[in-house]
């Protein structure tokens, strides 16, 4: 087929959308180390995980055999709602850079909650309101988790509690709003409403918080309120489990044009949107039937994969979670107040992890003015806002586009746009008017939180 026959935006048909989650884990010869019980440093069973999460979900996270899981039909009614999303070829921003390169990227901000994030927010809620709780608790960074996962728990009337990490719920009222709007009742975390909470500000006054504080806030009201469990939005296996559907639909999409990308790129933060865009491909990687280049963005200010260490370390600020071996900058590392909250996580998800250890992927790290730069070109260029998470993957593959360009060679690049940046107009504010900063931290800041690394 020839170049000018692919269209704009490719879409599936419903009979086309996945009709199972595909487990990376399965065809992985190197497994995620086992999540390790912080008390016994034992590998955490079905029975001790169900304690925090959903039975179901428990045993999906530690499932590390069984390639396809079946999506339950009445997932896949919700998904019909806004799946399949569109596969995009940037024909504007092909012509705008002059590159020869041919640019896609997957659109996951069709929906409300604006983001990826619905994809497993309506699995998980699904399976508490199966097991016949009344309610979940959860952390939200920049609120696409809590939005999305408000929107699902008003949907299958189950109560929904989100920590939002001060910062964002700060800079983000719009997005607090939106929760609200769905029922849900959202709290800034740190707060004074938990004993973690209420440490983290005697030991940090002034805190902006951080995804790690959130997460300790939630599992503690989690666990101890009758008839709630703790859902979350990244990181966890059970969620890039879920957000294959991602990676499933662009492989197929590309397949239906007969189109093999060479270079996949995504924005990384816990792993949620990244680990389901390369879900299908690195699993042909894994097996030896195809090879891609895939790249992990993070921001220059909470770099876990490029300089964070690979070790056992605390899901959560507040040390109740369990043990997870990860590249992280220590669980006691707040990063800066940058714009993408949905990045600022001290760690990454193990599955990933692994896979960047054996060298499957590779990772880089760029400064926020210049995330923002690119954002406001694609803007310009493509006509979608981006959101600050998903313009970390659009400035490198703007970057690989340009090296396209200095070569002529004519490569596939495909991204994860995970969501719209319509909420996050304090952020465009502030680079508009010049008032943005980049803060890296130092080698000094990281080596003190990785000085507190457990010792396993």
């Amino acid at each position: 087929m020839s170049n000018n026959e692919i269209p704009y935006k490719i879409y599936l048909e419903e009979s086309e959308m996945p009709k199972a989650w595909y487990n990376m884990r399965a065809d992985m010869k190197n497994k995620p180390a086992p999540l390790l019980n912080p008390g016994t440093l034992q590998p955490m069973t079905v029975e001790e995980l169900s304690v925090v999460f959903c039975e179901e979900l428990a045993k999906q996270e530690l499932d590390n055999d069984t390639k396809f899981i079946e999506i339950p039909d009445e997932i896949k009614s919700f998904y019909k709602m806004y799946r399949p999303s569109p596969l995009v070829r940037a024909y504007c921003l092909e012509e705008k850079l002059g590159t020869p390169a041919h640019i896609y990227y997957k659109f996951e901000g069709n929906n409300t909650s604006g983001s990826h994030k619905l994809n497993s927010a309506i699995a998980q809620a699904y399976y508490a309101k199966k097991q016949g709780l009344k309610g979940v608790t959860t952390e939200t960074g920049a609120g696409q988790w809590g939005t999305a996962l408000s929107m699902a728990c008003s949907y299958l009337g189950l109560d929904c509690k989100v920590y939002m990490v001060k910062c964002s719920y700060e800079q983000k009222p719009f997005r607090r709003e939106v929760m609200r709007t769905y029922g849900a009742s959202v709290t800034p975390s740190p707060s004074d409403t938990t004993n973690v909470g209420r440490k983290l500000l005697a030991e940090h006054p002034g805190t902006t918080g951080s995804l790690g504080c959130a997460i300790s806030e939630a599992v503690e009201v989690a666990v101890g309120t009758e008839g709630y469990r703790y859902v979350l939005g990244s990181v966890l296996n059970q969620v890039l489990l879920h957000q294959s559907v991602i990676g499933l639909e662009t492989k197929a999409a590309l397949d239906k044009y007969g189109i093999k990308a060479d270079i996949i790129i995504g924005c990384a933060g816990g792993g949620s949107n990244l680990g389901g865009l390369i879900a299908p491909f690195m699993g042909e990687k894994l097996r030896g039937e195809a090879d891609y280049r895939i790249i992990a963005v993070e921001p220059k200010s909470c770099p876990s994969f490029t300089r964070g260490t690979y070790a056992y370390d605390f899901c959560d600020t507040g040390m109740v979670c369990p043990l997870a071996k990860m590249y992280t900058l220590g669980s006691d590392f707040i990063p800066a107040p940058n714009h993408a909250g949905g990045l600022r996580y001290h760690g990454m998800s193990s599955t990933l992890s692994q896979l960047y250890a054996d060298g499957y992927m590779e990772a880089t790290s760029v400064e926020q003015t210049e995330v923002f730069k690119a954002a406001e070109y694609f803007a310009r260029v493509e006509g979608i806002l981006p959101a600050p998470e998903s313009s970390h993957a659009i400035k490198v593959a703007i970057d690989e586009a340009l090296k396209c360009k200095e070569t002529g060679e004519a490569k596939n690049i495909v991204f994860g746009l995970t969501g719209t940046g319509y909420f996050d107009m304090y952020a465009y504010e502030a680079y508009n008017d010049g008032k943005m900063t980049d803060y890296i931290p130092t080698d000094d800041e990281i080596r003190k939180s990785l000085e507190k690394l457990p010792k396993v």
